[in-house]
């Protein structure tokens, strides 16, 4: 039997396990924490995303020969 068979009966006993173990109080603040960590990576992602998108842009704007950059 592997994890991937727990089904639906076997993660309500886990859950409530944690529950009783943990408490409700530490598990939403963890879930909050948690929450936070997802916003901060997508915000952190998002953010790579628009450095190298800029990147690339000022990259494709300067379309002068290099011969005629020293020139200028």
């Amino acid at each position: 039997m592997g994890i991937g068979n727990i089904g639906l009966p076997g993660l309500l006993l886990i859950a409530v396990v944690v529950l009783v173990l943990f408490g409700r109080g530490k598990i939403s603040g963890l879930m909050g924490e948690v929450g936070k960590g997802i916003t901060s990576f997508k915000k952190g992602v998002n953010e790579g995303q628009k450095e190298l998108e800029e990147e690339v842009s000022d990259v494709a704007k300067d379309v002068t020969p290099e011969d005629d950059k020293d020139k200028v």
